[in-house]
């Protein structure tokens, strides 16, 4: 979401504390060795810092564990995940456990159970099953599957029974079905969906409630819409359309990085590096295809965005400023208004939804 470089990225990961206070912004660090916590004031988009935990090798992209107060990072760098519980009152972290995995975790996903854990590597090619104990911690290696380099993302459909990795340099999204009882992926048929080159699917996200998913299209600066089968568990190319305005010079370089559909179904969003900018399409709720409604500016280099579980707000990270920026969503016409701005650190990467 992204080459021989270290990478270096932030994650934003938004926890819905228990209690009723306002959600909690996870952000990792890659340059500081840390995650950062924030409390999220909906009200006003006001950022208050409440916590900060070290991380050696650089913490990358978060995940949150669906039913217990726990989350999950890559450590890019070296090649490990960790688990971290999370104090409902305070906001506070502290780690679980840490595990060796492979070489540039770039994902993290969590199966609709909360027993397995899902990651992909951009620079092994490959992807990893684990179980998740009782307490949240990052259990056995479950599975290992060799797929190929610049495996980008691994997301399930709403069941968890098939499960779906882009490949941003093969230019191809996998295909794998999931046995919870044999706690085994297999290659679905056909075992993946390939893209014309210079298109890159680089991250992958499902309709709430159609069968729909879409991905951002690294290379090709373009969003795409995929009619997905619930019976096979397979996605189909339906449609392909621009990121970036009519005018937009093309020769100047550029690409998009992260993609979500808004809590309502209604709008999906994809960020724009180069031109620096958020995308926003609205949903057809019969077809579940797109049009461009325009774009917003953001950070620079926005490579991570998350929407507040309310779907009031959109706070997107710049790696290059180093700052957040908060955004008011217009239910109306899934519009975006900045309304802060917040300084945060080093790089940022990743954006996740609890």
């Amino acid at each position: 979401m992204k080459s021989l470089l270290i990478p270096v990225f932030l994650s934003i990961s938004f926890v819905q504390v228990a209690n009723g206070r306002d959600p909690l912004v996870h952000v990792s660090l890659a340059k500081d060795n840390r995650i950062i916590t924030y409390q999220l004031d909906d009200r006003d988009g006001t950022l208050n810092e409440v916590d900060s935990v070290m991380v050696d090798g650089g913490p990358g992209a978060l995940a949150a564990h669906p039913t217990k107060p726990v989350i999950y990072a890559s450590i890019r760098q070296v090649g490990h995940l960790a688990s971290f519980s999370v104090d409902e009152r305070t906001g506070t972290l502290t780690k679980i456990n840490e595990v060796t995995a492979g070489a540039d975790p770039a994902y993290l996903a969590i199966d609709g159970s909360g027993k397995y854990l899902m990651s992909a590597y951009y620079k092994a090619g490959k992807i990893l099953v684990h179980a998740i104990t009782e307490n949240g911690a990052i259990g056995e290696e479950l599975q290992s599957i060799a797929t190929d380099e610049r495996a980008h993302a691994i997301v399930p459909d709403r069941t968890s029974r098939f499960w779906f990795v882009p490949h941003t340099r093969p230019n191809a999204i996998f295909q794998f079905r999931f046995d919870a009882d044999k706690q085994r992926l297999t290659a679905n048929e056909p075992a993946k969906l390939t893209r014309r080159q210079q298109t890159g699917p680089r991250h992958l996200w499902f309709h709430p409630s159609l069968n729909t998913a879409y991905t951002s299209d690294e290379q090709g600066r373009s969003v795409s819409a995929y009619r997905f089968d619930p019976a096979q568990g397979t996605l189909e190319l339906t449609q392909t359309l621009s990121t970036l305005p009519e005018d937009y010079d093309h020769n100047v370089g550029g690409s998009t990085s992260d993609i979500e559909v808004h809590p309502s179904g209604k709008y999906v969003y994809v960020a724009n590096r180069g031109h620096d900018s958020i995308a926003r399409f609205g949903v057809d709720m019969d077809l579940g295809t797109l049009v461009h409604l325009g774009n917003t500016e953001s950070e620079t280099t926005t490579r991570s965005f998350n929407i507040d579980p309310s779907g009031q707000l959109l706070i997107a990270a710049g790696q290059n400023s180093g700052k957040l920026a908060v955004f008011r969503i217009d239910p109306t016409d899934g519009d975006l208004t900045r309304i802060n701005t917040f300084p945060t650190g080093n790089s940022p990467w990743w954006v996740l939804i609890r």
